[in-house]
């Protein structure tokens, strides 16, 4: 049975900013302190260390979409992929992502930690994709970060950091899409499609569903990301209309 690690090291009195590691040496700590008592933190650490420093993007666009669950990313960013002939990443990527559930046990630095590694070895697989053909991402950084803003502030939309504080900010060390599209729906709209679904629920996604507050912070924690902005787009028309939109914001933004 894999035990639970220590907390990280000692850092800002915030437990926001103990929660978020601000770049990757942070991450690749974090994870140097678990390796011993969780493999999956070396095996994790072992893939990031592979991974350059400071990627750069190719010469084609790459667009992130964000959004609660159920607000049709995956519909969305498949069209867009097909559309565009291009290249489709998740995060976290599917080399670490069998290992979610043990990371969602851990305490917050640890659990975001594999969320951060995960973005960065996500920014290895961009560089190289975006020197072949439009790259097209489903989650990204402002997931890791809007989820951890949520979950460590609790209370209301005001409660949260305020605009313009530094937790909102994108970590100097990591490649920077050309756009990320926040999609949202109305609560309900949202709901049904979850329930359409039936699928399971990582505990976060659940949380989502019965807890409005918590969905609140969320969503306004996605709109305060700054360096990239979200660009928000209501995605509760048809598909075929979201998408007309989104292509349209991909032509404006990006040079396809």
């Amino acid at each position: 049975m894999l035990r639970r690690c220590p907390p990280g090291p000692p850092g800002p009195s915030s437990p926001l900013r103990r929660a978020l590691p601000p770049a990757a040496p942070a991450v690749r700590h974090r994870l140097r302190e678990c390796a011993a008592r969780i493999p999956e933190a070396g095996a994790v650490l072992d893939l990031l260390e592979k991974c350059p420093e400071h990627q750069k993007k190719g010469g084609f666009p790459v667009v992130v979409f964000e959004g609660l669950d159920a607000t049709g990313k995956t519909t969305v960013t498949q069209s867009v992929k097909d559309t565009l002939n291009g290249i489709l990443l998740t995060s976290p990527p599917p080399c670490i992502s069998q290992w979610r559930t043990i990371f969602d046990d851990e305490p917050a630095p640890i659990k975001r930690a594999f969320y951060a590694a995960g973005n960065y070895i996500l920014a290895s697989e961009i560089a190289k994709a975006s020197t072949q053909a439009p790259v097209i991402i489903d989650r990204y950084w402002h997931s890791t970060a809007a989820y951890t803003i949520a979950t460590e502030i609790n209370g209301e939309v005001q409660d949260l950091p305020p605009a313009h504080d530094e937790v909102y900010q994108w970590p100097e060390d990591l490649l920077k899409p050309d756009l990320v599209l926040l999609l949202t729906v109305d609560p309900e709209e949202r709901v049904r499609r979850l329930q359409r679904r039936g699928l399971q629920k990582t505990k976060e996604e659940a949380e989502l569903e019965a807890n409005c507050l918590f969905r609140q912070r969320v969503e306004e924690s996605y709109r305060r990301m700054v360096n990239p902005a979200c660009q928000e787009v209501d995605a509760s028309p048809s598909k075929e209309e979201v998408l007309k939109t989104v292509l349209q914001l991909i032509k404006k933004h990006c040079a396809t």
